[in-house]
């Protein structure tokens, strides 16, 4: 049975991935979603998180595998397929930013989404406007902000070049960009899949910003199964 790892968002649990896991399940695939470490020793970068994610691979007993990134996922899926290119058979990037960058007001509601002083009104006004298109329902992400987690993944990331993990490829990629994306504006996927045509397909998701997963849930599991399926014939 062909594995599919996933890799959750910035300070995010492995259970923003529940409904596509299960899809995945009922289509035929083993799944391994991972929770991100809540701290690392000394200064790690994002090698050292890539390099965590490989033991917890391996301690799974899982040899090759597919494996998916969402948002800070996405870099950290980049990373791991650079340093260990002959365990991953297809890429996939979900809000695969890190090129095109968010608009600066659009960055201070980042960062208040892990504020825990704010009150419930003001967290899910940033979380709205940060992570979901117009009319869909955040409350679906009142819970899961790890502040700890994602100042240690925030600092992993600074340790490193861009350039030392976004143009990881694959023998396929699978890209997904979100048209409402404030965060990863829709010129990151395109940038991808234009510098990488031969094995990359990019789809666009309508209706979702960079949550994507709990706004198109179906769009997303339906791609996604038949990029693996085609994969793996």
């Amino acid at each position: 049975m062909e594995t599919v790892v996933l890799l959750p968002s910035l300070g995010r649990p492995a259970s923003d991935f529940d409904v596509l896991c299960e899809a995945l399940q009922v289509a035929g695939f083993n799944t391994l979603a991972l929770d991100p470490p809540h701290s690392l020793p000394g200064e790690p970068t994002l090698h050292d998180l890539a390099e965590y994610v490989i033991t917890s691979i391996d301690t799974a007993q899982i040899g090759s595998f597919h494996l998916v990134g969402h948002a800070f996922g996405n870099r950290l899926a980049r990373m791991v397929t650079t340093d260990y290119p002959d365990r991953v058979k297809t890429l996939t990037l979900l809000a695969a930013g890190g090129y095109v960058e968010m608009q600066r007001d659009i960055f201070q509601s980042l960062v208040a989404c892990y504020d825990e002083t704010l009150s419930d009104e003001m967290h899910m006004h940033h979380v709205s406007r940060a992570f979901f298109a117009e009319g869909n329902d955040p409350t679906v992400w009142r819970e899961g902000w790890m502040p700890d987690v994602m100042r240690l993944q925030t600092a992993a990331l600074s340790r490193v070049d861009r350039t030392e993990w976004w143009d990881a490829v694959a023998p396929r990629v699978l890209v997904f960009q979100a048209l409402q994306d404030v965060i990863a504006p829709v010129g990151n996927g395109q940038k991808y899949a234009s510098d990488h045509p031969a094995i990359t397909t990019l789809v666009d998701i309508d209706g979702a910003g960079h949550a994507m997963l709990p706004e198109q849930p179906e769009a997303i599991s339906a791609a996604l199964i038949s990029f693996l399926t085609q994969s793996a014939k």
